[in-house]
C-alpha cells in the first residue's frame, strides 16, 4: 500500500517487525505530549494561530502513519485509505479538536481487515488521541451522505492521510453535486441548519459567553462559507474567494484578521483547560486576556479583549451574509420576469433587495450612505440591501467626515430616519451593522462591541442601545399592550417621539470612557442636537432624559415611594408631565433591553406606582405638597370603600386603626389596608403568629403578612424561614402595633416554574407558622452553593449611610454579592446591634444585591452616632464572610 502523506511524498506502510503495539504506544504516547508541550511554548511565544493549528494538523498525520505502519501491514495490498474528515480534512486542527477519520474500503473488509482497523485505532487510543472514526466502503459513503447533511459536510473536506489514492479520487467523484446534494439544495440546508443554530446562541454575537465555534460571528459561519463555496465554485478558501473577486482586498483581510483571533482565543482555550473547550466563559475571559497582553486601566482588560472579540464576530458574520448571498445570486439568479424597478436616479430594486445603479453612486453622491437606509426604511417591499451595495457601503465609509454631517441633506435624511413611524430601529440595525451609524455619530463607533464584564448588563452597548429602542417601537405600535397598558397609551399620545428616541440612543453612549457616562451622554446629545438645528426646548428634553435617565429606576427601587418627601424630591427633579411621561417610557425600555431576566411584573408596578404619584403632585404643584394627615384621611376612605371591609362597621374598623400610627397608611395602598385590616380584625388570638398570603396578580408577586408577638428575634426568623423555602423577598415592611404586636408585611417574587396553587400556598403559610411557633434554636437558612457564573464575579460587602433629611429613621444601603440567605445574615446583624428595622427594598443586578434598608434604635429614632454605623456595618461584613 502506497500513500501520499499531506508533505506529498509517497510512503510505505509495510508493516515494521522490530515493533510491538504496546511498545510503539508508549513511544508515541511521549511524542504526542512533547509536540503538544512545544505547541503551548509556541502559542505562548505568539507563534501565529494558523501554524500552530497546521503544525498540530501534521503532528498528528505522523503519529497516525506510525500506528498504521504498526497495526495495519497485513493490510498492505488491500486497497484501503486513511482519510481525515471534518476540521482534521481541513488540516485546522486545533489543540483539543475532534480528530475524525476514515477508514475507507473499495470493497466491504474481511475479518482480518476489521481486526487489524479495530487494533489500529485501540493503538490510536492508547497513544492519547480522542478518535472519532468510521469505517466505510465508497458506496457505503454515498448512500450515507446522500441522506445526511452531516456526513456530506464532513466528507467533502476528505483529506488523504496515508493509502490508496484512488479511493479517495472515488470518494470525491461519488459526492459530486451532479451526483446529489446540488448547490441550490446544500444552500437551503444549511442556511436552515445556521438558523437553528444562530437561534441556540440567542440571534447574537454578543452573548457574554460567547460560543468560538457555533456562535453566531464564530468559526462555523467561516466553515459554511468554504462549504457553500466548494459546492458552488468547487473552491473553498478565503484566499480563493478573494482571487475569485468575491471578496476585496480589505474584506479578505478583515476575515483573515478575525479568523485568526478566534483561533489564537480558540487555542488560548484548549491549551488553558486541557479540554475541547469552546465556550469563552468569564474565568477564560480573563484569563485570555492577561495573556494576550492586555492591562486594566479605565477600562476592563477583558473589555478590551471582548471588545476586539466581538468586532471580529461582526466582521465574520456580515461578510458571510454578503457572500451567501452572491452565492445565493450564482446558485438562483433572478426569474426571467423579474424586471429592475427604478427608485430614483441613484437606486433601484428587484425580489426586495435595493442595489446602487452605478457602482460610483456614492462617490459621485455620499449622502447617499444615508439616503440607502431612508429609502430601505419606507418601503415595506424590501426586505434586505443587496450585497453589492453593503460592500460599497463599507468601502465608502471615509466619505463620512465633518463636511457629511454637516451637510443639510445628511442631517436631513438621518433625521427623517428616525422621525419615521415604522422600521425604525430595523434601519438603524443595519446602519450600525454596516458601520454607518458609528461613522456618522463618532461617539457610537466608541462603543460598538463595548461589552459591561458583569451578569446585569447582558448585551454589549451598541446592542443593548438599539434594543431599547427596538422596546420603545414595540411601546408605540401597542403589541406589548396586555403587559404595558399605560405605558402604550402614553406612547402613543406622546408629543414629539423622536426626541425620546434620540434619548434612548445616546443615554449609555458615554460608557467605557471613564468619569460619569451620563454627563458625558449629556454632552454628546448637546452636540449633536445643535448639529441637526433642534430647537432649543427640545435639546433641553433630550439632554436632561440622558443625563437623568437612571433617576426613575433608582428611585423606585431603592427609596420607599410610599414617602410623599421621596415623592415630592423626585418632582422636583422632574419638574413637569412632560419631562416625567418620557423619562417613564425611557426608564421601561431601559430597563427591558438591558437584561431579559431582569424586567418582572414587580419593578413594572414600583415605576407605575412612582409615575401615578408623581403625575399627583405635579398637578397639585410643587408649591402645595401634600401634608401627611391629608395622605392617611384619603387612604382611611378608600379603604372603607374596598369591598374586604363592608361586612365590617365603622366603629370596629377604626377602633382597630386606632392602635396603628399614621405610616401604616401613608406606606400602603387602600387595597393593601382594607387586606390586611379585614385578615386582622377577622382572625382570633389563638391563631397568632398568623400567617397570611395572597397573590397580587398586578405586581406579579405575593404577598405575605405575619403578625406574631413583638419579639427583637422575630425579623430574623422570618428571614430564616423564608429563605429555607426558596423565597425570593423583594420588599418588606414592619409596623407596631399598641397591643405589643409586630405586623410584618413582605413582597415575594415567585421563582419561575415553582407551584403557585392554592392549596400549595396555604401548606407554605401553615409550615412558616410552625416554625414561628416552635420555640427552639432560631432555624438557620439553607446553604447553597453559587453558580459557577456567579464565582466569578467577587464582591466585598459595602455598607453605607447616606445622610438623609429625616430624624425618623437611618437609610443603610449594603452592596454585595447576591446569594441565598443574604438577607437572613443581615437581619442577624441588625439583632445584635439592637437595630430595629422598618422597611427593606431588596434588589438583584445581576450578580450584585443593592439592598436598601430603613432603621431605627429601639426608641424609633434615627441612628446617627457613626460608631455605632460602623459596628453594624462590620457585623455584616463578618456574617457575609462566613456564608
Amino acid at each position: 500500500m502506497r500513500t501520499a502523506r499531506s508533505g506529498g511524498r509517497p510512503t510505505s506502510i509495510a508493516k515494521r517487525p522490530e515493533s510491538t503495539v504496546g511498545s510503539d504506544a508508549i513511544t508515541l504516547r511521549r511524542v504526542l505530549k512533547a509536540a503538544r508541550h512545544q505547541l503551548k511554548e509556541q502559542h505562548t511565544a505568539e507563534v501565529s494561530a494558523q501554524t500552530i493549528v497546521n503544525r498540530h494538523a501534521w503532528t498528528i498525520d505522523q503519529l497516525i502513519i506510525t500506528a498504521a505502519q504498526s497495526t495495519l501491514g497485513v493490510l498492505r495490498h488491500a486497497h484501503v485509505a486513511i482519510i481525515a474528515v471534518g476540521g482534521y480534512g481541513r488540516a485546522e486542527l486545533h489543540p483539543q479538536s475532534d480528530i475524525d477519520l476514515l477508514v475507507l474500503f473499495s470493497d466491504r473488509p474481511t475479518v482480518t481487515a476489521q481486526d487489524a482497523t479495530g487494533q489500529f485505532v485501540r493503538l490510536l487510543w492508547d497513544i492519547g488521541l480522542e478518535i472519532g472514526h468510521s469505517v466505510r466502503t465508497v458506496e457505503q459513503c454515498r448512500e450515507q451522505a446522500m441522506e445526511d447533511l452531516t456526513i456530506i459536510t464532513s466528507l467533502m473536506e476528505a483529506r488523504l492521510i496515508l493509502g490508496d489514492e484512488r479511493l479517495l479520487h472515488s470518494l470525491n467523484n461519488a459526492i459530486q453535486p451532479v451526483q446529489m446534494w446540488p448547490a441550490s439544495e446544500f444552500l437551503l440546508a444549511k442556511r436552515a441548519e445556521q438558523a437553528t443554530r444562530y437561534h441556540r446562541y440567542g440571534d447574537t454575537a454578543y452573548n457574554l459567553e460567547p460560543h468560538l465555534k457555533e456562535g453566531p460571528g464564530g468559526l462555523r459561519d467561516l466553515h459554511m462559507i468554504g462549504w457553500i463555496s466548494q459546492r458552488t465554485l468547487g473552491t473553498s478558501t478565503i484566499r480563493d474567494l478573494s482571487k475569485a473577486s468575491l471578496l476585496s482586498p480589505a474584506e479578505y483581510r478583515s476575515l483573515v484578521r478575525a479568523r485568526n483571533l478566534l483561533w489564537r482565543m480558540r487555542n488560548a482555550l484548549h491549551f488553558s483547560t486541557g479540554r475541547r473547550e469552546d465556550r469563552l466563559l468569564f474565568q477564560h475571559q480573563r484569563e485570555i486576556a492577561t495573556a494576550f497582553g492586555y492591562r486594566d486601566t479605565r477600562t476592563l482588560a477583558v473589555e478590551k479583549l471582548m471588545k476586539r472579540y466581538y468586532r471580529a464576530a461582526r466582521d465574520i458574520q456580515l461578510l458571510s451574509e454578503l457572500l451567501l448571498q452572491h452565492f445565493d445570486e450564482i446558485i438562483r439568479p433572478n426569474s426571467p420576469a423579474s424586471q429592475w424597478k427604478v427608485i430614483n436616479r441613484r437606486f433601484r430594486s428587484r425580489e426586495g433587495l435595493i442595489e446602487m445603479r452605478r457602482t460610483d453612486v456614492f462617490t459621485r453622491h455620499p449622502f447617499a450612505l444615508l439616503e440607502v437606509f431612508y429609502l430601505f426604511q419606507n418601503d415595506e417591499e424590501l426586505i434586505a440591501i443587496g450585497a453589492h451595495t453593503v460592500r460599497q457601503i463599507r468601502t465608502n465609509l471615509r466619505l463620512i467626515g465633518d463636511d457629511f454631517r454637516s451637510d443639510i441633506r445628511c442631517r436631513t435624511l438621518f433625521a427623517e430616519i428616525l422621525r419615521a413611524p415604522t422600521r425604525t430601529t430595523r434601519a438603524l440595525k443595519l446602519m450600525n451593522e454596516y458601520g454607518v451609524l458609528g461613522a456618522y455619530i463618532p461617539a457610537f463607533g466608541r462603543i460598538v462591541g463595548q461589552m459591561q464584564h458583569d451578569l446585569f448588563h447582558h448585551y454589549t452597548v451598541d446592542t443593548h442601545l438599539l434594543f431599547v429602542l427596538e422596546k420603545l417601537r414595540r411601546l408605540r405600535t401597542g403589541d406589548i399592550y396586555p403587559d404595558h397598558p399605560h405605558a402604550v397609551t402614553l406612547m402613543q399620545g406622546l408629543y414629539k417621539p423622536h426626541r425620546l428616541l434620540i434619548a434612548g440612543l445616546f443615554h449609555d453612549i458615554g460608557k467605557g470612557r471613564g468619569g460619569n457616562h451620563s454627563e458625558l451622554g449629556e454632552k454628546d446629545v448637546r452636540r449633536f442636537c445643535s448639529r441637526h438645528d433642534m430647537s432649543d426646548a427640545d435639546t433641553g428634553l433630550i439632554a436632561w432624559l440622558v443625563l437623568n435617565h437612571l433617576a426613575m429606576s433608582w428611585t423606585a427601587q431603592k427609596e420607599d415611594i410610599s414617602d410623599t418627601e421621596v415623592v415630592e424630591r423626585f418632582s422636583v427633579l422632574v419638574k413637569n408631565q412632560t419631562h416625567l411621561d418620557n423619562l417613564y417610557l425611557l426608564t421601561i425600555a431601559d430597563m427591558m433591553g438591558t437584561n431579559p431576566r431582569v424586567w418582572n411584573d414587580w419593578k413594572s408596578q414600583l415605576l407605575l406606582d412612582l409615575y401615578l404619584a408623581t403625575s399627583r403632585t405635579l398637578r397639585r404643584g410643587l408649591s402645595n405638597p401634600e401634608l401627611m394627615s391629608e395622605v392617611v384621611l384619603i387612604r382611611k376612605n378608600e379603604a372603607l370603600q374596598q369591598p374586604a371591609l363592608q361586612a365590617y362597621s365603622k366603629d370596629v374598623i377604626t377602633t382597630f386603626w386606632e392602635q396603628l400610627n399614621q405610616d401604616y397608611f401613608v406606606r400602603h395602598t387602600a387595597d393593601t389596608i382594607a387586606w390586611l385590616t379585614e385578615t386582622l380584625i377577622s382572625a382570633p388570638l389563638s391563631e397568632l403568629p398568623l400567617v397570611r398570603v395572597r397573590d397580587r396578580y398586578e405586581a406579579g408577586t405575593l404577598q405575605y403578612l405575619v403578625c406574631a408577638s413583638a419579639s427583637d428575634t422575630l425579623f430574623s426568623q422570618i428571614t430564616a424561614i423564608f429563605d429555607r423555602h426558596h423565597m425570593n423577598i423583594v420588599d418588606a415592611r414592619v409596623h407596631s402595633i399598641q397591643s405589643g404586636l409586630a405586623l410584618y408585611l413582605i413582597m415575594v417574587l415567585p421563582v419561575s416554574g415553582t407551584e403557585q396553587s392554592s392549596v400549595f400556598l396555604n401548606l407554605q403559610t401553615r409550615d412558616i407558622r410552625r416554625h414561628l411557633l416552635e420555640h427552639q434554636r432560631e432555624p438557620q437558612s439553607r446553604s447553597v452553593t453559587l453558580p459557577r457564573t456567579m464565582k466569578q464575579f467577587p464582591i466585598e460587602p459595602l455598607v453605607t449611610f447616606p445622610t438623609t433629611p429625616t430624624d425618623s429613621h437611618t437609610i443603610m444601603e449594603l452592596t454585595a454579592q447576591d446569594h441565598p440567605g443574604l438577607l437572613h445574615q443581615v437581619a442577624k446583624a441588625l439583632l445584635q446591634n439592637k437595630v430595629l428595622l422598618t422597611a427593606a427594598k431588596v434588589s438583584t443586578v445581576g450578580e450584585r444585591a443593592e439592598d436598601v434598608f430603613y432603621l431605627t434604635d429601639r426608641d424609633g429614632l434615627a441612628i446617627n452616632n457613626q460608631d455605632i454605623q460602623k459596628r453594624i456595618a462590620a457585623t455584616i461584613a463578618v456574617n457575609l464572610s462566613s456564608m
